[in-house]
């Protein structure tokens, strides 16, 4: 596969998780930071989140979505740092330039496809904002898109308030829309040889997960078909974590089938009966069968209760906290890594999928603005020009 070179300006996780994944297939990804200012800390705010693992502005949060890029600061509010960055496209022939900032900005900081697009016609243009260039001004932050596109509805106790997700989903999602539509984009562009602008709003991505709820509003549904559900599943019946004498199981049952395995069981027997043969059945006795799945699964130890689902094949696990997931054979050999400074090898999460054209082990992320010389130079900036540059606030 030929080494693409992704331009990126971005910042914060939903763009640099999209790079990463570039980056782990062995492509050149540059990121793009601002220029420092008086209003706060130089370039990418997430930068200065977390533990301080190595230095200041490479902390624990910011580590593993910046692996294997460079680094180069410029102001692109000013028009001679909009020529560097058109400079820096033809120059690096440059075939993605992602971004996700708000969509108002891309113009006035001479980002906007049409720009770039006149510079090299086939290039690739990616953003992500909250909801895309028709609400120009948004902004777009991942718990607040959770809470208006009802995912935070659906998420948490019924009894409670609405509740976040453990996980940034849909920063992590909209990342993955650019990664997925980058590809095609590139695909296109080999039969066609034109490049293309693709628009991720992180709303309308989240939305696109509402498989399982939204349709079924036009089907007349109840309200707590579309509501918080705590750990039990809408539809299957018993899926839910149940109590041991010693932790939790989580059990999933997903068919009539898997239920008459499950009662066959001596340790389930009591839970059978005449009405709970069909899924149907198990729903209108729902809160019923929890309390009796609980009763029967608090006299035993998680280990007893695995040993005789696992024998049933029933889906079933204990639950896991994240350093007993980290240590899962199934997993612990495809970690991805990198090298801090001193030496110290960190693990981070595997790629999404095997690939043998993928790297595993990337190089620790720059420090802010660490390649702008270099970078300046490969561009065809004399040594003077680039000392300029700097001195003159256009690049840091």
């Amino acid at each position: 596969m030929k080494r693409r070179t992704v331009l990126s300006m971005e910042q914060a996780l939903s763009m640099p998780s999209a790079t990463l994944r570039f980056a782990q297939l062995g492509w050149r990804v540059i990121r793009i930071e601002a220029t420092p200012t008086a209003a706060g800390l130089p370039g990418d705010p997430n930068r200065y989140i977390g533990a301080r693992v190595a230095d200041d502005d490479r902390r624990s949060y910011f580590i593993a979505p910046n692996v294997g890029k460079e680094a180069i600061a410029l102001n692109l509010k000013d028009p001679r740092g909009q020529d560097v960055l058109h400079r820096l496209v033809r120059a690096l022939d440059v075939d993605v330039f992602c971004c996700n900032t708000v969509p108002s900005r891309y113009k006035p900081l001479g980002i906007d496809y049409e720009r770039l697009a006149a510079i090299k016609p086939d290039l690739i243009w990616a953003g992500i904002s909250a909801m895309g260039p028709d609400y120009p001004d948004a902004p777009g932050y991942d718990p607040v898109i959770q809470a208006m596109c009802g995912y935070m509805e659906v998420t948490g106790d019924p009894n409670g308030p609405p509740m976040l997700t453990g996980i940034p989903v849909i920063d992590l999602k909209a990342g993955d829309e650019v990664y997925a539509n980058v590809m095609l984009a590139l695909l296109e562009r080999h039969e066609t040889g034109r490049g293309a602008a693709i628009h991720v709003s992180m709303l309308q991505a989240a939305a696109s997960w509402l498989i399982t709820v939204l349709p079924l509003i036009d089907f007349g549904c109840k309200p707590d078909e579309i509501a918080r559900a705590g750990n039990e599943h809408r539809k299957f019946i018993p899926t839910n974590v149940y109590p041991a004498s010693d932790g939790f199981v989580y059990m999933a049952i997903g068919s009539d089938v898997q239920w008459k395995r499950l009662t066959a069981l001596p340790r389930f027997s009591a839970v059978a009966n005449a009405e709970r043969v069909t899924n149907e059945g198990r729903h209108r006795e729902r809160r019923q069968i929890h309390r009796d799945m609980a009763a029967a699964t608090a006299i035993c130890t998680v280990d007893e209760i695995l040993a005789d689902l696992r024998a049933a094949t029933i889906p079933a696990t204990r639950i896991l906290d994240i350093r007993q997931v980290r240590d899962l054979p199934q997993l612990r050999d495809k970690l991805t890594t990198t090298t801090m400074p001193d030496g110290r090898a960190i693990h981070m999460q595997p790629l999404a999928v095997d690939s043998l054209a993928a790297t595993t082990a990337l190089p620790f992320p720059p420090k802010y603005g660490a390649d702008t010389r270099r970078l300046l130079t490969e561009a065809g900036y004399a040594a003077a020009e680039v000392e300029g540059l700097i001195d003159g606030g256009v690049a840091a």
